[in-house]
């Protein structure tokens, strides 16, 4: 015979559940809901308890139960005005800490005490910063990964050396927020395997990590704790990509009207490209978003957040465009959140594109100008020329009040071509994602070298090798902050896949032992990283004076600007240091004869027209006064 639960009125606030003397605290806003019930679930094959929440506080429904024991489940059922009102289905509470798995509902467990050691964040500053960007399942999932538990945050925890011999010191975790990973319709229409939802962009519960990134589902934060501190421990750093813009089917049918944007009928609009659009500038959505934002920052430790499609932040409840959104202001001028790495995906999927525009002063944004300008130039299209010298002098004229490092330069990214597949592919091939190739980007600025995908041709592959080390040697020299994609270290094909969200297979995972097959790349990749870090000039917090860099054209004289010039070169100024950097772009299809600056005695670097491991040699010759570099070919001189 079950024991009757006892209730109290409860308090509306905080919302969530809350362990109070008086026994376990209920409280969930919902403006619209003309009833609400909670349901206890104590064991997985028992029917819940069902109890009537009668008390309103505003637009805050609350209960407070005695007597509960330590671990159960929870949830919600609504009934309202609306069709998204479904009375017969349980609904996750938005601010639950835990989740269990399989179906998902709040869980309530004793805490699970965790030392930190008082192991801090490395709190690097924003222009030292190298950030590669990853998925987590995805780096140790293969089975050549070797480590103990594939795919996990104790998988990754195994591969840090990894990363710390790599040189980066930042990571930035695609979403890691609970999410449906079966919420997707389609198969792969060759093998009619059931596609999944791999990326995670579509999360149900803001405050969750994912369980099935925990070795034990059970033990989820633990593990993920585990991480961020094993990553800071190494100086790592650990942003997180976070989805505000919409969410996963579980989170519907609390209160549509107030946390999604509605069209005059009550439909769904989609300024998000995924079917819904949070309302992100009302108080209680806001409220919602800034207590997900510091439990991550307080107890979580995480350093800083990536905002996707963050320009859905700067829409009104009518899809209008805000001045001074009240979202992005509460987290600016929150004392905790300010702190942190804050950076801006600038665009939504309907046309409101901010990219040096985006309303939030200290906010770095993803510099999409960057990756497509660099492409252009370096696969030697026409008129490329003038916007390459902008982008690697730090992009000035799109961040005119800020700096730099501002700017977070990508030539890659989760979201596109590979950098292998940007030399092999100048088409998208994505039939395997069930969608007969009409998803994905048409527009990758890509160049295939000659040959679509891959190809037995020495020629064409020696040229793919020029060309991805002429694009990681931009990106190491551009002023800014530069991000890297997993995999691209040893140049990782998606088999021309540029939207490959649905494919938890080698398409997506980290292929370790590709990395000695081409270790010529990887050695290269390091040695930039390690340049880079190594080198003041290029991490700066002030933009560039004209004194302190230098434009030449093959002669050595002023560059030619024209339509039709695709060489560029420049040198940087060391005052300090009397180390200057001479740098040189080839990007036509023929060889350059190039006169070096006078003034200065000239050592090579880099030269990426030449073998693993004579294309960067720390310790490389002397230059006479003249230089021929190669078609497609990227050259580094330093004094």
């Amino acid at each position: 015979m079950r024991k009757t639960i006892s209730t109290e009125e409860g308090s509306p606030s905080p919302l969530g559940v809350t362990q109070t003397e008086k026994g376990t605290n209920f409280a969930l806003y919902s403006a619209h809901a003309t009833s609400v019930s909670l349901g206890i679930f104590l064991q997985k094959s028992d029917a819940p308890q069902i109890i009537p929440i009668n008390k309103k506080t505003a637009d805050i429904w609350h209960i407070l139960l005695k007597d509960l024991p330590e671990t159960f489940s929870y949830a919600y059922r609504l009934t309202g005005p609306s069709p998204h009102f479904q009375e017969e289905t349980w609904i996750i509470d938005p601010h639950a800490k835990e989740l269990t798995t399989s179906p998902p509902l709040g869980k309530v467990s004793p805490p699970f005490p965790f030392d930190w050691e008082n192991i801090s964040s490395p709190n690097h500053h924003f222009e030292e910063l190298i950030i590669y960007e990853m998925h987590l399942r995805g780096f140790t999932k293969d089975s050549s990964s070797q480590t103990s538990h594939p795919g996990t945050f104790l998988g990754m925890i195994e591969k840090i050396p990894y990363l710390k011999e790599l040189g980066i010191n930042a990571v930035e975790l695609l979403p890691i927020f609970a999410f449906d990973e079966t919420a997707n319709p389609f198969q792969n229409p060759t093998t009619k395997e059931k596609l999944t939802d791999y990326w995670g962009y579509s999360p149900f519960n803001f405050f969750t990590p994912m369980n099935h990134y925990a070795s034990d589902p059970n033990q989820a934060i633990h593990e993920c704790k585990q991480l961020v501190k094993a990553l800071h421990k190494e100086n790592i750093e650990i942003i997180l990509d976070v989805v505000f813009n919409h969410t996963g089917a579980y989170f519907r049918g609390i209160d549509n009207p107030t946390y999604f944007l509605q069209g005059p009928k009550g439909e769904d609009t989609n300024y998000t490209g995924c079917g819904n659009t949070l309302n992100c500038n009302h108080p209680a959505t806001i409220n919602l978003i800034l207590s997900a934002l510091r439990y991550w920052a307080e107890e979580m430790h995480i350093d800083g957040f990536r905002f996707d499609l963050a320009s859905i932040f700067c829409r009104g409840e009518n899809g209008e465009i805000l001045k001074n959104p009240p979202l992005i202001e509460a987290i600016t001028s929150d004392p905790i959140l300010s702190r942190l790495k804050l950076i801006a995906e600038p665009w939504d999927c309907a046309g409101l594109y901010q990219l040096g525009s985006f309303p939030a002063k200290d906010w770095a944004e993803w510099n999409g100008a960057f990756r497509d300008n660099l492409r252009r130039f370096i696969k030697g299209s026409d008129g490329a020329l003038a916007p390459f010298a902008t982008l690697m002098s730090g992009s000035a004229p799109l961040f005119p009040n800020k700096s730099p490092y501002h700017s977070i330069n990508f030539v890659t990214a989760h979201d596109g071509f590979t950098l292998r597949d940007l030399v092999s592919y100048n088409e998208k091939h994505n039939l395997s994602n069930g969608e007969e190739n009409r998803d994905g980007n048409n527009s990758n600025e890509s160049w295939n070298c000659g040959v679509e995908g891959p190809t037995d041709d020495p020629q064409i592959e020696l040229l793919r090798q020029r060309q991805m080390r002429n694009f990681l040697l931009a990106l190491t020299m551009a002023s800014g902050t530069p991000m890297f994609l997993m995999g691209d270290e040893y140049g990782h094909t998606r088999q021309g896949n540029n939207n490959s969200y649905s494919q938890d297979n080698e398409l997506n995972h980290f292929l370790w032992n590709q990395l000695e097959e081409y270790k010529g790349l990887h050695r290269f990749f390091k040695k930039l990283i390690h340049l880079r870090k190594n080198t003041p000039l290029l991490h700066r917090k002030d933009f560039l004076s004209d004194s302190e860099i230098i434009w030449h054209d093959a002669r050595g004289e002023t560059p030619d600007w024209s339509q039709e010039s695709r060489f560029l070169a420049y040198t940087l100024i060391d005052p300090q240091n009397k180390k200057d950097l001479y740098l040189a772009f080839n990007a036509g299809p023929e060889e350059i004869r190039i006169t070096l600056p006078s003034d200065k005695q000239w050592r090579r670097l880099i030269d990426t027209s030449l073998p693993s491991p004579e294309d960067f040699k720390e310790t490389g010759p002397s230059l006479e006064r003249t230089y021929r570099l190669p078609s497609h070919s990227a050259l580094l001189l330093t004094s």
